[in-house]
């Protein structure tokens, strides 16, 4: 018996808000509310259901009615294929208006705590070409667009260096250009491509794992420089050089060229060993005349700019009067302990990563910053009473914790320990929201800061500073 089709149409859906993932908001005629790809709020649109549940629809637009004032043209002529930037077709100021939203409504409604009147959110000056680092993937069968399949055409080239299909692991979608990284990521992409179709150089087949060329990582700082990382499957060492001193003559501005040959079922380098093929192992940033090592599997914010504007919301938050022992919770290279350093005491600075915390000992060597410390180890586990007596009670604690947020054991010795001021910069404010509901009751809440580090998308980081209740 053939399985009946569930999916529904609503026509004349009103889309009222921006949701979760980037998603638009409107109401199904049965009161349920309907979460819509590829619409903006203020359009009115036709609506194909995907998925249906107790309380809610997801879907997608299959015709817009009425177009929305909200929106703008996207720039990208992969934009709705490719899905990274899901709100290219929003107006910036749209975009952040909707960001701060999203982040007021975490707070207050999963939350469940008071709040000041929150400052507005931090526009980035740069809306496109804004990111220091991307990644791109090889493949041998490259994903076929619509408006391809639809002509016919015999498709040459199959190969693809571009960007994984939302939700299909094995799905490349080839890219021409992407706004995302200012020049000259997509000429070292294209002449990469074009270089290795002529030299019959493979694409890596992700379902067989087969192939030479699996990955691509470019990175380019705000001091100009610039690393190009190739992620190798196969070992030929003839075919690797090939490439490697194409680049290499072909873009001389390269400061670090690097290789990975990794013969895995997934592409992590973290395990793997990365080799200098010409340049330094690593390139700089700089951030107030500091200066920050950054090899292949560095962390370092990926928005160099608006990184800038956070750490000083994150300093200026902390209000250290040079007297303060400060503790900065998974610090990751330590780029805001160091950025704070001389405005404290003694900074201590923790992180589950141990590679990173010994990026974070070089550059405190490099920038000569001596009243800092920093440990490796699980937070919940390194972060203890012992800890403390060992290193002193801190005034004031800053936090930036991964997506999930922080650990319930954490928190508990957040409020254990009792620093008069805390700092929690977060990329998840409904996490953020779950972990203030804690500290509710110790802590209140005194300013919030949205920060806009990914514009185009509907990611937004958040700020607040959290003050000692009195007794």
């Amino acid at each position: 018996m053939a399985r009946k089709n569930k999916r529904k149409i609503f026509e004349d859906i009103t889309l009222i808000d921006a949701g979760a993932k980037g998603k638009s908001i409107g109401k199904a005629p049965d009161g349920k509310v309907i979460f819509v790809n590829n619409a903006v709020p203020g359009d009115i649109v036709d609506v194909q259901t995907t998925k249906k549940r107790k309380a809610f629809y997801e879907g997608s637009a299959i015709a817009i009615k009425e177009f929305s004032g909200k929106r703008t043209e996207p720039v990208c002529e992969d934009f709705g294929t490719c899905g990274g930037c899901k709100w290219q077709n929003m107006k910036y100021e749209e975009q952040l208006y909707f960001k701060q939203k999203e982040v007021i409504n975490n707070l207050t409604r999963l939350g469940h705590v008071e709040l000041p009147t929150p400052l507005p959110i931090v526009g980035s000056d740069k809306q496109y070409f804004y990111r220091n680092k991307m990644e791109f993937s090889f493949s041998n069968k490259r994903w076929l667009t619509p408006d391809e399949i639809n002509k016919g055409l015999a498709i040459s080239d199959k190969n693809a260096l571009g960007f994984h299909i939302p939700r299909m692991w094995d799905k490349i979608l080839n890219i021409n250009k992407c706004h995302l990284q200012e020049d000259p990521s997509n000429a070292i992409r294209n002449s990469i491509h074009a270089f290795a179709v002529k030299n019959n150089l493979s694409f890596f087949d992700v379902r067989n794992q087969t192939g030479l060329l699996r990955t691509l990582m470019i990175r380019i700082s705000s001091t100009g420089e610039l690393m190009v990382l190739i992620q190798f499957y196969d070992d030929d060492v003839a075919k690797r050089e090939l490439l490697l001193d194409y680049l290499k003559s072909k873009f001389p501005q390269i400061t670090s060229l690097l290789y990975v040959i990794n013969q895995k079922g997934n592409d992590t380098i973290y395990d793997q060993d990365v080799i200098c093929y010409h340049g330094r192992e690593y390139i700089f940033e700089e951030m107030e005349k500091l200066k920050f090592k950054v090899n292949a599997k560095s962390f370092y914010q990926t928005n160099s700019q608006q990184a800038y504007e956070l750490y000083k919301i994150t300093r200026d938050f902390a209000g250290l009067t040079g007297n303060e022992l400060v503790y900065d919770l998974y610090t990751g290279t330590g780029t805001i302990a160091q950025f704070i350093a001389g405005h404290a005491k003694r900074v201590v600075g923790i992180e589950a990563v141990p590679e990173a915390i010994e990026d974070a000992k070089e550059n405190a060597r490099l920038n000569k910053i001596s009243n800092t410390s920093f440990f490796a180890g699980d937070m919940k586990k390194v972060f203890t009473a012992d800890f403390i007596s060992e290193n002193g009670q801190p005034d004031v604690i800053i936090t930036d914790p991964p997506r999930d947020g922080m650990h319930k054991d954490v928190i508990d010795q957040i409020i254990s320990i009792s620093p008069k001021r805390i700092v929690y910069v977060s990329c998840n404010s409904a996490t953020q929201a779950r972990d203030l509901n804690m500290l509710d009751h110790s802590y209140k809440i005194t300013k919030v800061q949205p920060v806009d580090m990914f514009p185009q998308t509907h990611h937004v980081e958040n700020v607040v500073c959290l003050e000692k209740r009195s007794s």
